[in-house]
C-alpha cells in the first residue's frame, strides 16, 4: 500500500466519518499538534468546517493538508491565546462559530512549589486559563444570537484531582477550567449554549516531552491516545441539542496515576 493510502486509510480508521455537523463551523484553539489536532481532524470528519488556530503556522498548515487529504474542510488562522486584541480580530474574520474546542495548554520542566519562576506561572495562567476565558467570550455574542453552541475546554485529570508530577501551575489553571465550564452552563445555558470539560489522563502527546522524566515510547504506547480524546469532542459536538455533557473524566485502562496512588 502507498504511504498517502496508508495514511487516509489510518485516518478513517481513527476517525469515522459522517454528516452529523455538516453546515457547522468548528474554531479549534491548539489545533496545530495534540489534542487540539486530533480534535479538529475529528469534527472535520464529522463533515464540519474546521477553523485552526494556534502560534505555529506550520504546524496548522500540515493538520489541515490532513484534514483536506480526508476530504474534509479546514482553514488556518494563526493566533496567540495570550494576546487579547488577536483574538477578537481572529473571531471576527472567522464570523459565526457553533463549535469551540479549546485544547490550548502549556506546562515548565520546573514545575515544583520550590524551583517555579514567576514568568513561568504567569505564562501557564495566561495560556491554559484567560485565553480559555478570553476566545469563549469572543464567540459567545454569536452564539447567543443564533440560541444554540458548543465549548468544549480540555482540562486534564489534573484538573480532576491532585498529581505531583503536573506542578502547581498546571494544576491551579486546570482545576478552574471546570468552574468556567460550569459557568456557561450556569448563564447561557438558557440561551441554548452549553459546555464541557474534558479531564483526560495521560495522553501520548507532545506535551511529554515537557516533563523533568519524559515516558518512554512503551509507556506512551500504553495511555490515551490523541484520536480518542478527538472522537470523543466530536461526539459531544453531535449529540442532541437538549444534551448537555458538562464534565468527563478519562484514563487509561493501565492508568499511572492509580499506580502512584
Amino acid at each position: 500500500m502507498m504511504e498517502s493510502t496508508r495514511k487516509e486509510a489510518n485516518m478513517a480508521q481513527d476517525y469515522p466519518v459522517s454528516n452529523a455537523l455538516a453546515g457547522q463551523t468548528a474554531w479549534v484553539l491548539g489545533g496545530g499538534s495534540g489534542l487540539g489536532a486530533a480534535s479538529a481532524e475529528a469534527l472535520a470528519a464529522q463533515g464540519a468546517r474546521v477553523i485552526l488556530s494556534g502560534r505555529r503556522a506550520e504546524a496548522l498548515q500540515r493538520i489541515a493538508a490532513r484534514i483536506a487529504q480526508a476530504g474534509g474542510t479546514a482553514e488556518c488562522q494563526p493566533l496567540d491565546v495570550t494576546d487579547r486584541k488577536a483574538i477578537a480580530h481572529v473571531a471576527a474574520a472567522i464570523g459565526p462559530v457553533d463549535i469551540l474546542v479549546y485544547s490550548s495548554g502549556t506546562n515548565v520542566p520546573r514545575r515544583a512549589l520550590a524551583d517555579l519562576r514567576g514568568d513561568d506561572w504567569s505564562r501557564i495562567v495566561d495560556v491554559n486559563l484567560s485565553g480559555a476565558l478570553h476566545c469563549t467570550q469572543a464567540v459567545l455574542p454569536g452564539m447567543r444570537e443564533r440560541g444554540q453552541g458548543t465549548v468544549l475546554v480540555i482540562s486534564s485529570w489534573a484538573g480532576w484531582r491532585m498529581e505531583p508530577v503536573a506542578g502547581v501551575s498546571y494544576s491551579a489553571t486546570k482545576h478552574a477550567l471546570p468552574a468556567l465550564c460550569e459557568t456557561i452552563n450556569i448563564e447561557e445555558g438558557r440561551n441554548g449554549i452549553r459546555a464541557t470539560c474534558l479531564m483526560p489522563a495521560e495522553a501520548a502527546t507532545d506535551v511529554l516531552d515537557t516533563r523533568p522524566n519524559p515516558p518512554s515510547a512503551e509507556a506512551r504506547a500504553k495511555m490515551l491516545q490523541a484520536s480518542d480524546i478527538g472522537n470523543t469532542v466530536a461526539f459531544i459536538a453531535a449529540a442532541p441539542a437538549r444534551m448537555c455533557v458538562n464534565q468527563l473524566v478519562m484514563s487509561p485502562l493501565h492508568n499511572n496515576f492509580y499506580a502512584r496512588g
